[in-house]
C-alpha cells in the first residue's frame, strides 16, 4: 500500500509539474505572438525607412549636380562678362567726351580749414602721433 501511495503521489507531482509547463509554453507562445508582431513592424519600418533614404540619395545625388553645373555656369558668366567689359573699354576709348560743365559755385569749396588747422591738420597731427 505504501508503493502506492508513493505512485500516486509521484503521478501528482508529475502531473502538477505537466500544469506548469504548459502554462509556462502557453506564456511563451504569447510571448513569441508579440515578438513576432514586433519584428514585422520593425521590419516594414526599416524597408520604409530604407526606401526614404533612397529618395534622399537621389535627391541628394541631383543637388550636388545642379551645384557643379551652377559653378560652370558663374565661371563661365564670369569670362563673358570680364571679355565683355575689356571689349567695352576698349570700344569706349575712342567715344567723343562730352564738354565739362560750368562751375555751380564761383569759388571752390574750403571748409572750416582756419580753424585747429582743418582736416588737413588734423591727419598731420594722427601722422605725427602714428610716427612716435
Amino acid at each position: 500500500e505504501q508503493t502506492r501511495k508513493e505512485k500516486t503521489q509521484a503521478v501528482e507531482t508529475l502531473h502538477a509539474e505537466i500544469d506548469e509547463l504548459e502554462a509556462s509554453i502557453a506564456k511563451l507562445m504569447e510571448e513569441i505572438s508579440v515578438l513576432s508582431k514586433a519584428v514585422a513592424e520593425l521590419d516594414a519600418a526599416m524597408a520604409e525607412a530604407t526606401t526614404i533614404r533612397q529618395k534622399e540619395k537621389a535627391t541628394n545625388t541631383q543637388t550636388i549636380t545642379d551645384a557643379q553645373e551652377a559653378q560652370t555656369a558663374v565661371a563661365q558668366a564670369l569670362t563673358v562678362l570680364t571679355r565683355f567689359y575689356a571689349a567695352a573699354g576698349e570700344a569706349t576709348a575712342l567715344v567723343q567726351q562730352q564738354p565739362e560743365a560750368p562751375p555751380i559755385f564761383s569759388s571752390p569749396y574750403k571748409g572750416m580749414q582756419a580753424e585747429s588747422g582743418g582736416g588737413v591738420g588734423m591727419l598731420q597731427g594722427g601722422e605725427s602721433d602714428f610716427a612716435r
